[in-house]
């Protein structure tokens, strides 16, 4: 039985882990997506997520292969598994459901664990010895190549879907052998050897474990990713999360919005200055000063906005900018609650300040110079 996952209106009063963000269990504006564009576009460091997704959607290639071999064998070839090594018949036994729908999880308890070291422990054997798998139950002969031979690694994480969730998915078609192996090298070469196209840095030591594991030992089994791919996880969840959830939770604003209301903030705030000197040495009336109301309000605005990393009108409307000028509804439940909170803040801070300058340049006395 999959693991529950905890819905947003389950954690009412506290913010959502790491590990529920990359399991998918939260919404707009701390989803994956959200992290995603975070890491492209303000931490530059997008490689290491694409490095834990793509060993995820590998773990799930494993298991949904294992799952289609369990079932050949118990549907069409009943007798197979008398003829299969004891251990080999006491894995498939005891992995349980391989095709979980909620894919790859971050959070495994130790159920999840036991069944992935199984599934990495079946993956050896048979890679070493047996010479059973979907291509030769189900027939499936999509490759065209002989086992053993290197196919062309295929991208099974497209560039424009974040979460993984792509046509590349496995489900629908039988898993070859050949699909893991291509898979476990397309990590290897992406990402892990030195001057990969999108090299992830990682201790030498793990480094050098992985290379040896494919390349020599050729296995392709999950838990030869295991160490690297915690090591990026903790390193995302050190580094990356806190920036996000302080960018997320505390702004709803991009870095480039931020830097265009501060250039228009200032250039209000300059305009109305010079308006607001020149009205009160011609010692104009009132009504007229009354016009400085305009340039004010857009500079505290837009200045607040930029020290606050939010805009407050935007916040109370209930959009959070993911990208400059794109914004998403906020529809993770106590992030909604603090924004709000904030914005109303943020809106007080503004009036006030706004409401003293205002106030300063029309009631002071004129001066005719």
């Amino acid at each position: 039985m999959a693991p529950l996952q905890q819905s947003p209106e389950s954690r009412p009063n506290r913010l959502p882990s790491f590990i529920e963000v990359l399991d998918r269990k939260t919404k707009p504006p701390v989803d994956l997506f959200s992290f995603y564009i975070y890491m492209r576009d303000q931490q530059r460091s997008v490689d290491y997520l694409d490095f834990w997704l793509d060993v995820s959607q590998h773990t799930h290639l494993c298991r949904h292969f294992v799952s289609e071999l369990r079932r050949s064998i118990l549907v069409e070839t009943p007798d197979l598994e008398k003829t299969t090594s004891k251990r080999s018949s006491y894995i498939l036994d005891h992995m349980g459901d391989m095709n979980d729908p909620s894919g790859p999880s971050a959070d495994s308890n130790n159920d999840e664990k036991i069944k992935d070291q199984n599934l990495s422990a079946f993956l050896r054997q048979d890679n070493s010895g047996s010479n059973h798998s979907p291509q030769s139950s189900l027939g499936s002969r999509q490759s065209g190549m002989r086992y053993g031979e290197r196919p062309p690694r295929p991208s099974f994480m497209s560039r424009n879907s974040p979460t993984g969730s792509d046509s590349s998915s496995p489900r629908g078609r039988a898993v070859a052998r050949a699909d893991i192996r291509a898979s476990a090298e397309k990590i290897l070469y992406t990402y892990i050897l030195p001057g990969a196209e999108r090299e992830v840095t990682l201790p030498h030591g793990i480094l050098q474990e992985i290379t040896v594991a494919i390349e020599e030992e050729g296995r392709d089994d999950p838990e030869v990713f295991d160490m690297a791919k915690d090591y990026t996880f903790q390193a995302m969840e050190r580094d990356a999360f806190p920036g996000f959830l302080r960018a997320k939770v505390f702004g709803n604003l991009v870095p480039p919005s931020r830097f265009l209301r501060l250039v228009l903030g200032l250039i209000a705030f300059f305009a109305g200055m010079w308006a607001g000197f020149v009205l009160i040495f011609l010692d104009k009336p009132k009504h007229i000063r009354c016009w400085l109301i305009l340039p004010f309000t857009i500079a505290v605005y837009s200045l607040a906005s930029h020290q606050y990393h939010m805009d407050p009108l935007l916040a109370l409307a209930g959009l959070s900018e993911y990208t400059f000028c794109n914004f998403s509804r906020i529809e993770e439940p106590y992030v909604r609650k603090m924004m709000m909170r904030r914005a109303n803040m943020v809106l007080f801070i503004t009036i006030a300040i706004g409401v003293a300058l205002i106030c300063l340049f029309i009631f002071v006395p004129g001066h005719r110079l």
